[in-house]
């Protein structure tokens, strides 16, 4: 029998990788390095800036914070990952936790990330003067409200305001526990406007997780990237994720169904942007 060579080896080693079919065994995805999450010198910074806009949908002004990357010029265009909150947060949460400035800036200095702007809402789409309890009956955490904000506000506001290309190809929507379900109930809902959806410890807690699949065909044909993760320990969301992980595999909706080591807690999240966001934006995927 003829012996491959290590290269040739490796090089069937890569073809064949894609065919290897899923279990409920995810398969490992080296976690990210120690250190980052915390600020490192000689490290440029991009820019965190909090943004009011004016809300057709909620009828009232709101905020939202805005990361742009090291070396942001006008003169480019850039795509855009919204990237959500869960319920104990706001549109501060993955800065002021999670931070998310920190572990975008380490991973452009390492050069393993696409340019992009990233666009963080309050998920809570409540009228002006409501009090933070406030929430319509069967209608948890006004998902259809936040849902008209970001199609009808928010995204119409960020592509008249920063130089971002506009189109599904160049949009991501991305979230951790509640806002892992806004992400998959709007970006699964929306294959027209997002091509690259993520969800982070969060799936359908109230339902059938098909619901959240309107359309598997659709999805599996233009899904660049479709993301489910979740800590081990988690018990608010495990389950439930890979109920969706198992539904999908029966769907045959590719997808990156990952495990990691830990809780319903920043941590697992922080790693989850380390991992998904060098995945977005990039050809091939």
């Amino acid at each position: 029998m003829r012996r491959l060579t290590p290269l040739a080896a490796w090089a069937l080693l890569l073809a064949i990788a894609p065919l290897v079919a899923q279990d409920d065994k995810p398969r490992g995805l080296p976690p990210a390095p120690k250190g980052f999450d915390a600020r490192r010198d000689g490290v440029e910074p991009g820019k965190v800036e909090t943004i009011e806009y004016e809300s057709k949908s909620v009828g009232g002004k709101r905020r939202m914070v805005v990361y742009t990357p090291p070396g942001f010029s006008r003169d480019n265009k850039y795509p855009v990952l919204y990237l959500l909150h869960g319920a104990g947060d706001d549109e501060t949460g993955w800065t002021k936790k999670g931070s998310a400035a920190v572990v975008l800036d380490n991973l452009y200095a390492d050069k393993k990330l696409v340019p992009m702007v990233v666009v963080m809402p309050n998920g809570f789409a409540r009228p002006p003067g409501a009090k933070p309890g406030d929430r319509p009956r069967g209608r948890p955490f006004n998902f259809d409200t936040f849902e008209k904000d970001l199609l009808g506000d928010v995204i119409p506001y960020v592509e008249s305001h920063y130089p971002v290309r506009a189109d599904r190809d160049h949009r991501a929507l991305a979230g951790l526990s509640m806002g892992a379900a806004q992400s998959l109930a709007i970006g699964l809902k929306h294959l027209d406007t997002f091509a690259w959806v993520g969800a982070f410890s969060g799936a359908n807690r109230r339902g059938p997780q098909a619901a959240l699949v309107p359309d598997p065909e659709a999805a599996a044909r233009k899904l660049r990237l479709l993301w489910l993760s979740c800590g081990d320990r988690d018990r608010l969301a495990a389950e439930h994720v890979k109920s969706l992980h198992t539904f999908l595999e029966e769907k045959k909706v590719p997808h990156v169904y990952h495990v990691d080591s830990g809780g319903h807690e920043w941590p697992v999240w922080k790693n989850d942007l380390y991992l998904f966001g060098q995945r977005l934006f990039r050809d091939g995927e």
